[in-house]
């Protein structure tokens, strides 16, 4: 199967860590909060519109808070650059090349990094596509460290999106999204888009092998639960699976009724301390209560990539295409602090 994830949503080399402002405007764009629940309320503030934070990109991707900061990271995957957004400076560069130099990205259609997440020791985690790695990143000296990338002896594809859970394993997924070709790519060498745990001890697994295109993947409030989401028009889901009940295995939300001309498939999520899931896909980003059902849906006006929460855990930010957004919540995200 041929199939551009953007097109379907649409229609050790050095790297620098730089700090100059780049030109944004920033305002607000009008949005509608759509409800399909009259409970939406409890979650969200269907009266705001949505404040653009950054725009002109190719495709934002990979939101991560940094606590310790007060700043948050995102990328832009084919751009292969990563920005830093503060309240008092705004937009800015923060690493280019996020993933490899362009002069080594033969057989690359993405060669930049993608997913983030700040880890428990303070640094950065990244899914470099061009590394075809797990990193982990100081900020301070801007050292790379190489987590994993390979399992049984072979390379991963592209890992595209990760989390951590409190003792530290790593869940993260491997779609070919960062090669020439995807599937088709004679750079390919894991026969399955698969879902792998990596232990602390550097030991990887594979949990999951049949998955057409996994993509984003959060952690239940609890742990108990894993959520992957499926960007693919074809089966376009999120699917739950239990981590210590190993029996839970289940499409979890379907956002083929939503689509309905609608851009965007399911890809990043953020989970909140109530439960609740703000999910990209269809048109925007749906939030979906703890037992997946859809209470309404923020309209990004153009594809949605990710988001995460962000402040002091009640702003949402979110990777729309060629933007940056916010908007306020009225509850927290998981395990806030």
């Amino acid at each position: 199967m041929t199939l551009s994830r953007r097109q379907a949503l649409a229609g050790g080399s050095a790297f620098a860590v730089l700090g100059g402002c780049l030109s944004s405007q920033t305002g607000s764009r009008a949005s509608a909060i759509e409800a399909f629940q009259a409970d939406l309320g409890r979650v969200i503030d269907r009266n705001q519109t949505l404040s653009v934070l950054g725009e002109g990109y190719v495709w934002a991707e990979g939101p991560a808070w940094d606590f310790d900061r007060e700043r948050f990271y995102f990328t832009d995957v084919p751009e292969n650059k990563a920005y830093v957004w503060t309240a008092g400076n705004g937009v800015s560069l923060f690493m280019e090349p996020s993933g490899i130099p362009n002069t080594e990205a033969a057989g690359f259609r993405e060669p930049g990094a993608n997913g983030l997440v700040m880890a428990h020791d303070g640094r950065l985690l990244i899914c470099n596509h061009g590394r075809r790695a797990v990193e982990a990143l100081d900020i301070e000296t801007g050292q790379r460290e190489t987590l994993t990338d390979t399992y049984a002896g072979r390379r991963f594809n592209s890992p595209n999106d990760l989390v951590q859970t409190s003792d530290g394993v790593i869940y993260f997924t491997d779609p070919p999204y960062g090669l020439e070709g995807l599937n088709a790519s004679p750079l390919k060498e894991m026969g399955p888009n698969g879902v792998y745990r990596l232990d602390p001890d550097g030991h990887v697994t594979r949990i999951l092998d049949d998955m057409t295109f996994p993509n984003g993947i959060v952690l239940s409030v609890d742990e108990q639960f894993l959520l992957i989401s499926q960007s693919d028009p074809a089966a376009p889901i999120i699917r739950r699976i239990g981590l210590k009940d190993t029996a839970v295995d289940e499409v979890w939300f379907d956002a083929k009724p939503y689509m309905n001309g609608k851009l965007g498939l399911p890809d990043g999520m953020a989970v909140a301390e109530s439960g609740h899931v703000f999910a990209t896909g269809p048109g925007g980003v749906f939030i979906l209560d703890p037992g997946g059902r859809p209470l309404g849906r923020i309209d990004t006006q153009s594809p949605a990539a990710n988001c995460a929460f962000g402040e002091d855990g009640k702003t949402l930010f979110i990777t729309a295409q060629d933007r940056l957004l916010s908007v306020r919540t009225k509850t927290r995200g998981a395990n806030w602090g």
